[in-house]
Formats: structure tokens, C-alpha cells, sequence
């Protein structure tokens, strides 16, 4: 036998799952117990066969039916426009959000800016602290950079083999020319004794 307290939560949960909390439910699939039987839909589509119900109730004469169709549409029309403002609020938050981030990379690269033609001298004559647009780096002030020497132990730079200078080539002596052995002596030919003679 269930304890009170499951079968209340459980109760809780149940009444919870019927109403949708967030998410995208005006895209949501939802099965709608109605006086004519269940009708399964979008928010959108639920309220056009209410209102399509409604409307062939109010040709048959029967307003009661016609009525409760009508409530049934305006259930699901608030619905979606509970859920319309939402992702309106949604929206605009983002759109804050992205305003202030943008408006903070602003604030920021201008003072990078400014900090390096402070500290650059001369290194932009006419150049604004304007940010650049359009991902044109070539016109972008660009720092400073000193190279390291190949053997400061000050830097804290590990020494790689790109690093060092390159080893002068090992100069290859020259080869001998190869000694010529003399030839076997055959039959068919005479050899060089032979020939002398």
C-alpha cells in the first residue's frame, strides 16, 4: 500500500506535467480533451479546429456547444500567448546582454589602445584609437616585439633547435678516384702480355 506522502507528491507532479513550464511550446504537440473527443495539435492548429467547431455548432443552432468550443480555443490562445511573451522577454534579455558585452569589447580594446599609444611613442603617427572594423588587422597598430637573444637565460625561454642558429654545413671531402682493377685474363682474347707479342 502507498504511504500519503508518494501518492501526494506523485498528485503534485501529475498537476505540474499538465501545465508546460518553458520551453518551445509553440511548436509543442498537444492532445486536448474537448467535447468532441480528443483533438491533437500545435497551440495554433488546436484553436483553429475549436474555432472551426465552434463555428459549425453556432450553424447547427446549439449554443451551448458552441460556447464551450470557444472556451476551449481561448484556453489554448492564451497559452500561446503566455508563451509568446516569453520568448518576447527571452529575446530581449539576450539582445541586452549582447548590447552590454559588445559595448564592454568596446570599452576594452579602446583602452588597449589608448594604453598602447601611450606607451608605443612613435610607433602610429596619425592613427586614431579608433577600433577597427571588419577585421582589417593590416591597418591595426601592432606592438612592439624585441627578438631574444639565443643564449639570455633572463628571457625564461626553453631553447628549442628552431631557436639556435643553424650549424654550418660539414664540407665532404673530395672521393678518390676509384683504381681501376685489371681485367681477367679469357680465352677468346688475348692478354696484355699476349698482345705485346
Amino acid at each position: 500500500m502507498r504511504s500519503s506522502k508518494s501518492r501526494s507528491r506523485n498528485k503534485s507532479n501529475r498537476n505540474n506535467n499538465n501545465r508546460p513550464s518553458g520551453g518551445n511550446i509553440i511548436n509543442r504537440v498537444f492532445d486536448s480533451s474537448g467535447p468532441e473527443g480528443k483533438v491533437r495539435g500545435t497551440p495554433q492548429q488546436i484553436i483553429e479546429k475549436y474555432n472551426q467547431l465552434a463555428r459549425d455548432a453556432q450553424l447547427a443552432g446549439d449554443r451551448v456547444a458552441t460556447e464551450n468550443f470557444q472556451q476551449h480555443a481561448e484556453h489554448y490562445l492564451r497559452l500561446l500567448g503566455e508563451a509568446q511573451k516569453e520568448m518576447d522577454a527571452k529575446r530581449e534579455e539576450q539582445e541586452r546582454h549582447n548590447r552590454e558585452r559588445q559595448a564592454e569589447r568596446d570599452r576594452e580594446r579602446a583602452q588597449r589602445q589608448e594604453r598602447e599609444a601611450n606607451s608605443g611613442g612613435g610607433g602610429g603617427g596619425g592613427e586614431s584609437a579608433e577600433p577597427t572594423k571588419g577585421g582589417d588587422l593590416a591597418d591595426a597598430p601592432q606592438p612592439d616585439v624585441m627578438p631574444a637573444s639565443v643564449g639570455d637565460s633572463e628571457s625564461g625561454l626553453v631553447e628549442t633547435p628552431e631557436s639556435q642558429p643553424p650549424k654550418p654545413k660539414r664540407q665532404r671531402k673530395p672521393r678518390k678516384p676509384a683504381q681501376e682493377a685489371p681485367k681477367p685474363v679469357t680465352n677468346d682474347e688475348p692478354g696484355p702480355a699476349e698482345a705485346a707479342e
